[in-house]
């Protein structure tokens, strides 16, 4: 599907008109949308736009790592869409070039759409152009990171708020598995600070100077993205530490509650294998049921052993 935005020089908005009906000379400037392009719309990437080939193979080819690439007058933006349940990204493409903004993405973003929307509301905004526009989309991704790290944040805050009952093993499952979700969290947040640092300093796209506030705030966001990132992190490895050493010292009483049984037994293990049952008198031997009676007793043992190792939580 490609949908259209005209910004006409005199403020008016223009929406989902054909793309060949566009008069570049009345147009202020103009936004068109890929989403969920079909082949045969991909293609006016090249026969519309003559877009360089290396930057339409990477429409299509993801996932791309987010990034910025210049080509004579048309700049080329690769950003990343997040899930915040999920973590998964999305590759979002973007060319700004004089007078225009295409975007470029395999599924719907709804972020794409609070930007389309609030771009054609103020259409008389003074600092309104594709400039502007590709801050909006670029904020409204940004945005979406932060819920994600808010998830992740309470996660831990519940988690060491939780009570002792819970096994040491199952802690540091849990602890693993939040380290995991940041470190997906944070090889989408960096590579889109460095990005934005790219944009903020580079001298290749015109008019960026007027601009360079609201991307500058932006930038702003990922560096405290980074830093929540990073810092989660270093108390995940603090807590990871924590139980593991709470789990090696539960194995060294294991261990010396085990070395402390085996050493009452071996004594009379030591004794039994010297004299071995070589005695005159021995009554159990003529027992008619003796060797099942053993056998019970040996199995009752073995299972009050193994639930008793249970009950105090050796097998977690």
């Amino acid at each position: 599907m490609i949908r259209y935005l005209v910004i006409t020089k005199d403020h008016r908005v223009l929406e989902n008109m054909p793309l060949e009906q566009i008069d570049r000379s009345e147009a202020k400037w103009f936004w068109v949308d890929f989403s969920e392009p079909a082949p045969e719309e991909a293609k006016l990437l090249e026969s519309y736009f003559n877009f360089h080939p290396l930057a339409i193979e990477d429409c299509l080819m993801y996932l791309q790592r987010p990034k910025l690439d210049h080509y004579e007058d048309v700049h080329f933006f690769v950003l990343h869409a997040l899930d915040e349940q999920t973590l998964r990204t999305d590759e979002v493409d973007m060319f700004i070039g004089p007078g225009f903004i295409v975007t470029f993405h395999a599924k719907p973003h709804r972020e794409i759409d609070a930007a389309w929307t609030k771009v054609s509301a103020k259409p008389r905004y003074e600092t309104h152009g594709n400039l502007h526009a590709a801050y909006v989309v670029i904020d409204e991704f940004v945005d979406q990171y932060f819920p994600a790290a808010r998830v992740i944040e309470d996660q831990l805050l519940e988690f060491d708020a939780g009570g002792q009952d819970v096994k040491v093993q199952g802690k540091l499952n849990d602890v693993f598995e939040i380290r995991n979700k940041l470190l997906k969290l944070r090889k989408t947040v960096v590579p889109m600070r460095e990005l934005l640092y790219r944009i903020i300093n580079t001298q290749r796209i015109d008019g960026l100077s007027h601009y360079l506030p609201f991307f500058t705030d932006v930038y702003d966001h990922l560096l405290k993205l980074a830093e929540i990132v990073d810092s989660n992190r270093d108390l995940t490895s603090d807590m990871r530490d924590h139980y593991m050493s709470l789990s090696s010292n539960r194995m060294n009483t294991i261990m010396k509650t085990l070395t402390v049984i085996t050493t009452i037994f071996m004594p009379l293990t030591f004794i039994a294998g010297i004299y071995g049952m070589n005695f005159a008198n021995m009554p159990e031997l003529t027992w008619h049921s003796g060797y099942y009676i053993i056998l019970i007793l040996m199995g009752l043992l073995g299972a009050g052993m193994f639930v008793w190792f249970k009950v105090k939580g050796w097998f977690d």
